[in-house]
């Protein structure tokens, strides 16, 4: 197998035609929605504070629910483009040179990724559950409060997807037909 057969093997994931590419594109898109979302809000909360000097109650909050929310409504995406941070040299290297050891490497870094979102649920889906029985918010009663349950379930939701594009990626090492693992390149 040479260089270029390695990294033209198309990964088992279609690059975003299929079911599971389209959710985890369109949680992305959510994700990129509540950046201008916040942007828009964060100008109008300055522009009331400093012409008004009336701030909005609140903005605080949605600022830091908003960044776990976009990380998350992200991460799968993220996974699926390979634009996670990574130092890959030495993996690429040895899936040029020892395809076998470069697969095998591959299989646990992609299992790794599956255990840690693992791991993110195992620990979010209590807390999910507990926000949603017992009514958790946040924000100061009487001035803003937000329910904790949907930020919880978006944890919860981005862990699950990113888990399952890593055993996606997991099984491209160990397929037959993906022997090469995903490919390299970008936009997938």
């Amino acid at each position: 197998m040479t260089t270029t057969d390695i990294q033209t093997v198309p990964p088992l994931d279609d690059g975003g035609t299929s079911l599971f590419g389209k959710t985890v594109s369109g949680l992305n898109a959510l994700g990129s929605l509540l950046i201008v979302a916040l942007v828009i809000l964060i100008n109008i909360e300055a522009f009331s504070r400093s012409l008004f000097n009336k701030p909005f109650d609140g903005v605080i909050e949605l600022i830091e629910i908003g960044i776990v929310a976009i990380v998350f409504l992200q991460l799968a995406d993220a996974a699926r483009r390979k634009m996670l941070t990574q130092s890959d040299g030495l993996f690429n290297l040895a899936l040029q040179r020892k395809p076998g050891i470069g697969r095998a490497m591959g299989i646990f870094i992609n299992l790794t990724g599956v255990f840690v979102m693992a791991l993110i649920i195992y620990g979010s889906v209590p807390l999910l559950q507990e926000s949603w029985n017992e009514n958790h918010y946040v924000g100061v009663r009487h001035l803003f409060t937000a329910p904790t349950w949907p930020i919880k379930f978006i944890i919860v939701l981005g862990a699950t997807m990113t888990m399952i594009q890593f055993a996606i990626f997991t099984w491209s090492y160990i397929s037959p037909a993906q022997n090469a693992g995903p490919s390299t390149g970008e936009g997938q």
